[in-house]
This record gives structure tokens, C-alpha cells and sequence, in this order.
């Protein structure tokens, strides 16, 4: 018997309509926006009363009110980057942000490859583990700051001494990341690999490194904002040209409205990089669900 207005079936998926998926996108934004809008509110409102001395901290409505005059300052060519110019404009500024942008860039890109590489060795062979882990365990504690002498030392200066910095800023943390993750693969993975009959090679390549890789790009993209403190720093004194030497040069001459016009870019490019990093790990890792990849 059909009894109308009923539904005896099993319940069905609902499809998000177009608006639901673009309003979906567009919360994170709009929270972004209204987080932006609070600090500067609030950095406003503070020199409206008279808080804060506008000479040392400059409100946004100060140091982004001339803009060309910030411009004038930055060397599109990025070779000499916070030295005075005759010009500037936009692209000049977009210049030295690719400068430094590339450095941490490849400086990442290195160093993961290369953690995840000696961190699945040291555990593959039993041997090379046993020469190589007490090395890194020693030199992880090294600041990538004491490693500036030996940087210009070995590479002169230019872009590759801020690579090798960027380099060795990620490189030690994200090999014992890499080792700790390993060890925590559970036990019923591997057990259940041996039973297929897989291979010591195929267990490390289809169970253990599918399941590291997720919290690796995690670990990653938690250490970007260390790799950019260290790429600016390097700029400042070991490169002579970036990000960090216009804000060298503005701390050398007193400029507050050129340091946090500077300091507005690094944030702003910051923020980029770690989207990127984000949809990057959401592409790379297609066999993780979206809310484990997106919610951090």
C-alpha cells in the first residue's frame, strides 16, 4: 500500500546548492576581515586618544597614506633592495617580495626533501641510523642564527647563504618530526602489510609514508613562520637585499613608517604563503578527508 506524504526510503544526501558552497568559502574571509579590522580599530583608537606617540608608532592611516614615498625605497631589480631610488611603484615592491618569497621558497622545498629523505633512511637502514641520528640530535639545537658566520663564510653573499639559513632552519626539526612520526605509525598497519605479504621497501612506501605525510605538511607549515624570521634576518645581514634589509635600513634611520609599512608586506606575504601551503597539502594529500587537512 502507497501511503502518501511518508518517506519509507533511506534518507538521501543533499546536495549543497552553489550559494551554500560560496558562502562556505566566504566565511573564512569575512572572519579574516573582521580579525584585521579589530587590531587596526583598536591601533586607531589608540592614537585618537593619544596612547601611543605617533613618531615610534605610526597608525595605518599614517604609514599608508604616502605610498610612493614608501616605494621610493624598494629596488625592483632586488639587488639592492632598501637602498634610496629615484622612483618606485608598485612593481618595485612586488619585486623584493619575490626576492625574499623564492628564498623561503626554496629554502622549504629543500628541506623537506631532504628531513623526509634522511628521516625514512635512519629508519630503513638500521646502520645509517645509527651513525647519522646522533649527529642530528646534536645539531638540532643550534640556533639557524649561529649558522650566519658560516653561511657567508661558505657561500659568499647573496641568495644562496639566505637558502642555506631557510634550509637549516626546518631541516633537524622536521627530521626528528619525521622519526617521532614513524615510530607512531600504528602497529596494526605494518602488521596487517605483513600478513599481505608486502615487502620491507613497500611497507615504508604504501603504509608508513602515506601516514606520515599528513602531520609532516602539519609540522610544515608550522615552521614557515620560523623559516621567514630567519630569511629576514639573513637579508639584513647577509644578503643585501630582501625584505629584511629595507627593514634594516628603516631601523637604521629611524623610519617607523617604513618598518611597519615592511612589516605589513612580511605579514600579508606570510598569510600567502601559508593559503598556498594549505591548498597545496589539500591537492598533495587527495587521500585524506577535508577536515583533516583544512583544520589547522
Amino acid at each position: 500500500m502507497n501511503v502518501q506524504g511518508v518517506n519509507t526510503g533511506s534518507p538521501q544526501h543533499v546536495t549543497p546548492s552553489l550559494l551554500e558552497k560560496f558562502m562556505g568559502r566566504l566565511e573564512p574571509a569575512l572572519w579574516t576581515i573582521a580579525s584585521l579590522s579589530l587590531f587596526v580599530g583598536f591601533w586607531e583608537f589608540a592614537w585618537w586618544r593619544g596612547w601611543v606617540n605617533p613618531l615610534l608608532l605610526p597608525p595605518p592611516h599614517i604609514f599608508l597614506a604616502n605610498l610612493p614615498d614608501q616605494f621610493r625605497f624598494f629596488d625592483p631589480g632586488g639587488t639592492r633592495a632598501g637602498a634610496l631610488s629615484t622612483g618606485g611603484s608598485i612593481f618595485s615592491v612586488l619585486g623584493v617580495i619575490a626576492w625574499s618569497s623564492m628564498r623561503v621558497a626554496v629554502g622549504l622545498l629543500l628541506g623537506f626533501v631532504a628531513s623526509l629523505t634522511i628521516g625514512l633512511a635512519i629508519r630503513y637502514f638500521r646502520i645509517f641510523g645509527k651513525l647519522v641520528l646522533p649527529l642530528v640530535t646534536m645539531l638540532a639545537p643550534i640556533s639557524p642564527v649561529a649558522w650566519i658566520p658560516v653561511a657567508v663564510f661558505l657561500l659568499g653573499i647573496g641568495n644562496p647563504p639566505a637558502i642555506f639559513l631557510v634550509f637549516m632552519a626546518i631541516f633537524f626539526i622536521m627530521t626528528l618530526a619525521t622519526l617521532s612520526l614513524i615510530d607512531n605509525v600504528p602497529p596494526n598497519y605494518i602488521q596487517l602489510a605483513q600478513i599481505m605479504g608486502c615487502s620491507k621497501r613497500q611497507i615504508y612506501r604504501h603504509v608508513i609514508l602515506p601516514a606520515i605525510l599528513p602531520e609532516l605538511f602539519v609540522t610544515l607549515r608550522m615552521n614557515l613562520f620560523a623559516a621567514w624570521m630567519v630569511v629576514l634576518i639573513a637579508e639584513a645581514v647577509g644578503v643585501g637585499s630582501g625584505l629584511g634589509q629595507v627593514t634594516m635600513m628603516a631601523r637604521n634611520t629611524f623610519n617607523a613608517s617604513l618598518v611597519f609599512f615592511t612589516m605589513t608586506l612580511i605579514g600579508l606575504t606570510g598569510f600567502a604563503f601559508d593559503q598556498a601551503l594549505r591548498y597545496l597539502q589539500r591537492k598533495v594529500l587527495w587521500w585524506v578527508g577535508p577536515s583533516s587537512v583544512g583544520g589547522i
